[in-house]
C-alpha cells in the first residue's frame, strides 16, 4: 500500500464546476488540498509541503518550484506546458507530466462551430433577429450578410497533430480541400505547403500548433497581408500565436473577412485588449472554452488519476520532464 502523499490542486475551478465525478482523484492515496484558484503570490505557501501539484494554468516558476522542498510530481491538467518552468523541475529531478488527447472531440467541434458561424454569418443574423430587423423587413428572409458554403473551399491547418488531423476529417466531410502548412522559413516536408504559399491559398486557416519561441506571433501583419480578403482565421490553440494588434487592424481594414478566436495572450484578458473593442468587425471571441465540454473535463480527471497511479508505480506516463 502506498503511503499517503500530500497534493495541491491549484486551480480546481478551471475544470470542475460541480458537474463532474472527482472520485478518480479522491480515492487515490493522496491527501488533497483543493483551491478554486491561486494567485502568483499564493503559490509558494500552497505548495510548500506538497509531494504532488496539479496546475492547469497557474504558473509554477523557478522560485515557486524551489520553495517546494517535498515536490516530486508536477501534473499539468492540460497539454500545453508553457506555465511551468521545466528547467527548474529538471534541476530538482521533479517529474512533470501533462494530459494529452483528452480534449480533441470538444476542440474539434468548437473549431468547426467557429468556422460555420463565420461562413454562415449566423452570429450576426442572431443579433439581427434580437434587434427586430427580421420583423421589420418586407421579405421572408434576411440576406444582409454574405453567406458562404464550405464545400469546395480550401481549409488550411497549422499544426497537424491529433487536433489538426481530426479537424481535417470534419473539413473533408464538408467537401473542403485540406492543406497543411510547412514550418515557416523552411523547405516544406512532403505533403506540406510552403508557409507563405499556404497563407495565400487558404479560405479558412485554423491554428492547432503549440506556443513555442518560433510560433510566437507566427501570424502577424505580414502574414495577414498574404491571406485572401475573403479568408477566415481561426485560433483555438494559444493566443500569442497571433499578433492581436495586427489582427484587429486587418479586420478593421477588411484585409481578411473574419476571425474566430478562443484564446488570447493573457487570460482572463484586460478589457483594453485589442480584440475586445466594439469596433472590430467580423470577429467572434469565445472565452477559452473550446476544450470545456463536460465529457472532456471528466476525461481529464480520469487521465490525471491514471498518470498519478503510473507515477506511484514507478512507471510514469505522459512524461514531459
Amino acid at each position: 500500500m502506498h503511503k499517503t502523499l500530500k497534493g495541491a490542486i491549484l486551480d480546481m475551478r478551471s475544470f470542475d464546476r460541480g458537474d463532474i465525478d472527482l472520485r478518480a482523484l479522491s480515492q487515490l492515496p493522496v491527501s488533497w488540498s483543493e483551491y478554486p484558484s491561486t494567485t502568483a503570490g499564493e503559490v509558494a505557501k500552497r505548495i510548500q509541503d506538497a509531494n504532488i501539484v496539479i496546475t492547469n494554468k497557474v504558473v509554477l516558476d523557478r522560485a515557486g518550484i524551489e520553495s517546494a522542498k517535498n515536490l516530486s510530481l508536477v501534473l499539468i491538467a492540460a497539454t500545453g506546458t508553457d506555465n511551468v518552468d521545466l528547467d527548474a523541475c529538471r534541476g530538482r529531478n521533479i517529474t512533470v507530466c501533462n494530459v494529452r488527447g483528452y480534449s480533441a472531440p470538444s476542440v474539434v467541434q468548437h473549431t468547426v462551430g467557429l468556422m460555420l458561424n463565420l461562413l454562415t454569418q449566423q452570429y450576426r443574423y442572431i443579433q439581427d433577429v434580437g434587434k427586430g430587423t427580421w420583423s421589420e423587413t418586407d421579405v421572408f428572409c434576411l440576406l444582409d450578410h454574405l453567406i458562404v458554403e464550405a464545400k469546395g473551399k480550401v481549409f488550411g491547418i497549422i499544426g497537424y497533430g491529433t487536433l489538426g488531423r481530426q479537424v481535417a476529417t470534419v473539413a473533408r466531410a464538408l467537401g473542403m480541400e485540406v492543406i497543411v502548412a510547412g514550418r515557416k522559413g523552411t523547405v516544406p516536408a512532403p505533403e506540406r505547403v510552403d508557409f507563405d504559399e499556404f497563407l495565400k491559398q487558404g479560405d479558412v486557416i485554423s491554428i492547432h500548433c503549440p506556443l513555442m519561441p518560433d510560433t510566437h506571433h507566427l501570424i502577424g501583419r505580414n502574414e495577414l497581408s498574404l491571406m485572401k480578403p475573403e479568408a477566415f482565421l481561426i485560433n483555438t490553440a494559444r493566443g500569442a500565436i497571433i499578433d492581436s494588434h495586427a489582427l484587429a487592424g486587418a479586420l478593421r481594414s477588411g484585409q481578411i473577412a473574419g476571425a474566430g478566436i478562443d484564446v488570447l495572450e493573457s487570460e482572463p484578458p484586460d478589457v483594453s485588449h485589442p480584440l475586445l473593442q466594439g469596433d472590430v468587425p467580423n470577429l467572434i471571441v469565445t472565452p477559452h472554452n473550446a476544450w470545456g465540454s463536460r465529457e472532456t473535463r471528466q476525461r481529464l480527471v480520469n487521465i490525471m488519476s491514471d498518470i498519478i497511479k503510473a507515477w506511484q508505480s514507478s512507471s510514469p506516463i505522459n512524461v514531459v520532464v
